[in-house]
């Protein structure tokens, strides 16, 4: 089975610092595959957050995780503090992929990279919605600092 590859972008425009718990780790000692997605998920929610919204309420409407991809570059360790960086990429009328790399900052090195396929919803009909104009603003602006 070919791997999964692909290249970082230049920028990121959000980054938030995550301790790898004790909790987070397998029995080998190292992050576990699971909980690397759940560190994932709490930096794709202070993203929302550092925006002024909620998942449940991103300018009106709840988003929700089409797909996730991973690729691991190193091992993390309890007690290391990782850096997840995010950047909106890929937009389409319903979406975009939140491309992430997570680094250690002791060390500096790249632990894991990937993307969160993000997918606006409709609150009433429960299906896919366009995105809202307010969201994209928000996101240039973010993308002009």
């Amino acid at each position: 089975m070919p791997r999964i590859q692909f290249s970082l972008p230049e920028r990121f425009v959000f980054a938030t610092d995550i301790q790898i718990y004790i909790s987070h780790v397998n029995q080998v000692g190292h992050l576990d595959n699971a909980q690397l997605l759940t560190l994932v998920s709490e930096a794709r929610v202070r993203f929302f957050k550092s925006l002024g919204y909620t998942e449940g309420n991103v300018a009106g409407h709840p988003i929700v995780v089409g797909d996730m991809v991973a690729q691991y570059k190193s091992e993390g360790f309890h007690g290391e503090t990782m850096r997840v960086s995010m950047v909106p990429q890929d937009p389409n009328k319903y979406g975009f992929d939140l491309v992430y790399r997570m680094e250690c900052l002791d060390t500096g090195r790249e632990v894991a990279r990937g993307k969160i396929g993000i997918v606006f919803v409709d609150r009433q009909t429960r299906t896919v919605a366009l995105v809202p104009e307010a969201f994209w603003h928000k996101v240039a602006e973010l993308k002009a600092l």
